[in-house]
């Protein structure tokens, strides 16, 4: 084995690794990154850009769709090519992680290892049959990977994650999504619009990251008007002949159901990928589950020289808050043992289903409903929605009712991806809804329906906001 001694050992080369990489590399460190399995970060490869890759394929094909309704004819028998999307989606997922291989790839000899790292000491590590690491301090940031529950150890063999959908060379005809959260809502609605024949299943009834029981409730009659949801009942999986896969359930009159399909996909989520790494051999504490402790404005475990960034934390498992825990981990890794806590961004979190979704700060259920007030806008009939034909959903925002300012969103409605953001800008400066009620709001678009529900927060803290002398001057729509 070759020896090697490092300030720092990054093991992963994901969006937390390579964040951390930088911020060790400024500060004139020794380091190496170790990295198992294929380069190109779990956005890139299998999770946000092809997936989004496949979804403007499916909105495309939707928008010729609802071409009728604005008097466009489109001629008989316009179809999906399914492999000419695939192609597509294979294509640019290649290249959006070819810029993070090229990355790692460009990284000065013996930099860069490839194996699985194993804790064996409090200071050293190895890498496979290669090499011995002794370190000063370390960075897990080894990701997640797709969990597959016991009800389909039957059909195991035949299970699909939602990382090997974009490998297909085309579309199924069919597909059996298992999991309604925003992976599985996703990459079925998508599916569904593409013309697949598709099912969700989950035994809980549960559609995306929603906990307010209005926007829940929404949520459940927007989505359940267009898709197959076979939601909050259990589901048999049993293999059927050429690969596919029948699967039982009882629908809500008690009549037994069973369809068959050619393809289940299963996104009922993902676990940190800590097993093999020997974490036990580090004397830290480890849970039933045998995950660490950790501060998540140091991303240091315990009082240890060990960090730990990214989906592997379990904390908040999105591409940018693992570039952000990774540049607090190579900080802190670099300067340890002065480590510096680092106030944390807004929370931000969006599903591009259609309606989208997205949580802003603080979640519904995790507020005192007695210290907030809330302000809410329907989208079913807000004017730049009607006029784009996608006036659909709900939105409730949250103020604490002494500061006034905002703390939180549960959003469901169309473009909320760039709505989100702006809420997401006021949680974190801290802006009292009276100031944010004098920003500029333009007409017509979907922003105004976040004026309606922010001049509703307003009126229910009892705050004079921005003047308005006349309906006409407030700007129609409002």
């Amino acid at each position: 084995m070759t020896a090697i001694e490092v300030d720092v050992a990054i093991i992963g080369a994901g969006s937390a690794g390579l964040s951390a990489r930088r911020e060790v590399e400024i500060r004139g460190k020794r380091y190496v990154m170790i990295e198992r399995g294929p380069h190109g970060t779990t956005c890139a490869r299998v999770g946000c850009m092809p997936s989004k890759l496949l979804i403007a394929a499916a909105d495309a094909m939707h928008h010729v769709g609802e071409a009728g309704r604005f008097g466009i004819e489109v001629p008989a028998g316009v179809h999906v090519d399914g492999r000419a999307v695939m192609k597509r989606v294979r294509e640019e997922r290649d290249r959006f992680a070819g810029f993070v291989v090229d990355a790692v790839d460009a990284l000065p000899d013996g930099i860069a290892l490839t194996g699985h790292a194993t804790f064996t000491g409090p200071n050293t590590l190895r890498v496979g049959d290669t090499h011995e690491v002794t370190f000063g301090t370390a960075i897990v940031a080894t990701g997640s990977s797709p969990w597959i529950p016991p009800t389909l150890e039957a059909v195991r063999d035949r299970v699909l994650v939602n990382d090997d959908v974009f490998s297909w060379e085309d579309l199924p005809a069919s597909v059996a999504v298992v999991g309604t959260g925003v992976i599985g809502l996703e990459l079925g609605q998508a599916l569904h619009r593409l013309g697949v024949r598709t099912t969700f299943f989950n035994p809980f009834d549960e559609l995306g990251p929603m906990s307010d029981p209005q926007v829940v409730a929404v949520t459940h009659e927007v989505f359940g008007a267009t898709l197959d949801l076979q939601i909050g009942r259990d589901a048999t999986f049993e293999p059927a002949p050429g690969g596919a896969t029948t699967v039982r359930w009882v629908d809500d009159d008690g009549e037994p159901q069973s369809q068959t399909y050619s393809a289940v996909v299963c996104a009922a989520g993902r676990r940190p990928n800590l097993r093999g790494l020997g974490l036990e051999a580090l004397g830290i504490t480890l849970d039933h589950r045998g995950m660490p402790t950790f501060d998540a404005e140091t991303m240091q475990i315990e009082d240890s020289p060990i960090f730990i960034a990214g989906d592997v934390n379990n904390d908040r498992p999105l591409l940018h808050e693992a570039a952000d825990e990774g540049r607090i981990a190579g900080v802190n890794a670099s300067l340890y043992p002065n480590v510096l806590a680092h106030r944390r961004r807004a929370g931000l979190a969006v599903a591009f289903t259609d309606p989208q979704l997205a949580v802003v700060g603080a979640r519904y259920a995790d507020l005192d409903p007695d210290a907030i007030a809330i302000g809410e806008v329907s989208y079913a009939d807000q004017g730049r929605a009607r006029v784009m034909g996608r006036n659909a959903g709900l939105v409730r925002i949250y103020a604490d009712k002494t500061t006034r300012t905002l703390v939180g969103a549960e959003m469901f409605g169309p473009d909320v991806e760039h709505t989100a953001h702006l809420l997401a800008w006021m949680v974190q400066l801290a802006v009292p809804v009276e100031r944010i009620l004098h920003l500029p709001f333009y007409h017509p678009v979907v922003e105004e329906g976040i004026r309606t529900a922010l001049r509703r927060l307003a009126a229910t803290l009892r705050v004079e906001h921005a003047p308005c002398a006349s309906g006409l001057d407030c700007g129609p729509g409002a």
